[in-house]
């Protein structure tokens, strides 16, 4: 693992890099990186039982609104990548492996966490449009280094001030996920490969990008991961519907709509027969175009990915570290189950001599779109 190093930092609000105490004391970490919900990481520390440590964790564990600052980072053949930028959400003691000394363990979530402390429901967009005002909630998180990336929607809709104001609903991430959800966007923050700088993104869900390197089973010399295994539902998949209204009649309509789109297009050709109809609800009030748009974006976000893959990554030989969020392609698992991925989740475990980590790869359907995969 002599090409492997690990960097760690943890400060109140700016994170800073840790003493030599704390990366004596450290024993293992698991970062978790998830498309759906909340990113998160554990970090084990053994420390004896006289060391300042102890009160420096669990006095800030204390705070009303605690901003213990964590940021893990992993250099890898003269690449720095930061795994996690995220707040610490708990502290919990245990006795260690050796008398006088006891294992700390610090549980903690992505910085979406720090968007929901606290309630704004006092706050009012006069005259502002849905991304207007999500550029202004991120703004007041600039000193975290938060940098918003914010895509405008097909509902531009500028309210009138003397006919109504728009409320803020919640907490910031409560209501940034609702508008999200009101135009079939989707919201999370993803670190940089500079410590302590994050991107907000509020936008359509993009499945498009540079291509991650392959992942090989079965391929002798080649091979690079050390598990992977698929399955398939054929038993969720939905056939998405829009109800739009004419403006002439006023009679609603009910549509299907298809389930990918350019921005989220198909990975596989033998998809699963829908059993059931889905309705996304909420179009109704929309102008027809509207209402097909949003309906294309909801339809395309929640649609079922009915090929599963897991597995376990040889890091090492696979030169660098996978990432969720993008696509990856697959060779050597059969013609079914070969092609393009996208990556659903990375879990990340880091030790002494050791770094491993395991997947979850997803897609609509078998047999892949592309008939050869990059290199």
């Amino acid at each position: 693992m002599s090409d492997v190093v690990m960097s760690l930092y943890i400060g109140p609000v700016a994170p800073v890099p840790v003493t030599k105490a704390v990366i004596h004391a450290f024993v293992s970490c698991e970062v978790r990186s998830v498309t759906t919900g909340k990113s998160g990481f554990q970090l084990v520390f053994e420390i004896d039982n006289n060391s300042p440590l102890h009160t420096v964790f669990l006095l800030s564990a204390n705070n009303p609104i605690p901003l213990v600052r964590t940021v893990i980072a992993v250099e890898m053949f003269g690449k720095k990548s930061v795994l996690m930028d995220g707040v610490v959400t708990d502290h919990a003691v245990s006795p260690g492996a050796v008398p006088g000394v006891s294992r700390l363990t610090l549980t903690g979530e992505d910085l979406s966490r720090v968007l929901d402390y606290i309630d704004f429901s006092f706050m009012r967009y006069p005259a502002m449009p849905d991304f207007a005002r999500i550029n202004l909630v991120l703004a007041k998180y600039a000193f975290m280094g938060l940098i918003p990336k914010v895509i405008p929607s097909v509902l531009i809709d500028v309210p009138v001030p003397t006919q109504r104001i728009p409320a803020h609903q919640g907490t910031d991430l409560k209501y940034i996920m609702s508008l999200a959800d009101r135009v079939g966007y989707v919201f999370y923050i993803e670190p940089t490969d500079q410590v302590g700088v994050s991107v907000a993104y509020w936008g359509p869900d993009v499945r498009l990008g540079k291509i991650q390197k392959p992942l090989n089973d079965d391929l002798d010399a080649h091979r690079n991961v050390v598990s992977l295994s698929g399955s398939v539902d054929t038993q969720s998949a939905v056939l998405p519907t829009i109800t739009i209204m004419t403006p002439q009649t006023k009679v609603p309509i009910t549509l299907p709509v298809p389930d990918v789109n350019p921005l989220n297009p198909p990975l596989g050709i033998v998809r699963p027969i829908p059993l059931q109809e889905a309705p996304i609800t909420g179009t109704a009030k929309y102008s027809p175009v509207q209402a097909a748009l949003v309906g294309l974006a909801k339809a395309a976000k929640s649609a079922v990915r009915a090929v599963k893959m897991t597995g376990t990554l040889d890091v090492l030989a696979y030169g660098s570290l996978l990432e969720a969020r993008k696509n990856v392609s697959v060779r050597g698992a059969g013609h079914a189950f070969n092609g393009l991925h996208y990556v659903d989740s990375v879990t990340t475990t880091l030790s002494e001599g050791e770094l491993k980590q395991t997947f979850e790869l997803r897609r609509d359907g078998l047999l892949s779109t592309v008939s050869r995969v990059p290199l």
